[in-house]
């Protein structure tokens, strides 16, 4: 059985509680993590969400933690950011259960430690995947299905491996490296419908 997440204990309010109340957000990687966390902030403040991951078990599990925390909706689907035909019918989903997507969450990763000369062809193609093809892959079923024609924010997650150069971190270093530079192309190809794209970095202090 998956291990639960944990939700935040005695969440301090910095914005109105219903700051983003009527709105949806639908957040990649939303089943653990710091995209878990992305997701329950969002749903403290009157978001409602749909998270999507692989594992249709932490899925479930997640959805139910985040409801029962913040008292928001919370729809699991099933999804792999990889694979345009699931994303596909996952945007579908959550547009027939919302009725409107307003945020884009890109959290979806995958990462580990691994010298450049050991790192395999393969593993160095799977994360390169999951990070820059699937935040693209998401991007553009989401803008085709819903932001052309209402706008909508996207987030796009990264990191500070690639600012400087990490030892061990050559695959996922280039992904984000790959995502930055996607955030400011789909940004001016996009902002004249009305959505804005930008990028997070994550950091350990």
């Amino acid at each position: 059985m998956a291990i639960p997440e944990r939700c935040i204990e005695n969440y301090k309010y910095i914005f109105q509680k219903d700051l983003l109340r009527g709105k949806v957000a639908f957040v990649t990687g939303g089943a653990s993590g710091i995209c878990f966390t992305i997701a329950e902030v969002l749903m403290r403040h009157g978001c409602d969400t749909v998270i999507v991951s692989r594992r249709q078990d932490k899925l479930k599990q997640s959805a139910d933690l985040l409801m029962k925390a913040t008292g928001r909706r919370c729809v699991p689907i099933q999804m792999d950011v990889r694979k345009p035909e699931q994303i596909i019918k996952a945007v579908d989903d959550a547009l027939a259960q919302m009725g409107r997507i307003d945020i884009l969450i890109n959290g979806a990763a995958g990462n580990f430690l691994a010298p450049a000369a050991s790192l395999s062809f393969n593993a160095f193609k799977t994360v390169m995947e999951i990070d820059a093809h699937g935040t693209f892959n998401v991007s553009k079923v989401v803008y085709e299905k819903y932001f052309k024609d209402h706008g909508g924010m996207i987030v796009n997650i990264t990191a500070t491996l690639q600012m400087r150069g990490t030892a061990l971190q050559t695959h996922a270093g280039s992904a984000k490296a790959a995502i930055e530079a996607m955030t400011k192309h789909l940004a001016l190809e996009w902002g004249p419908d009305r959505v804005r794209v930008m990028c997070v970095a994550w950091a350990n202090r």
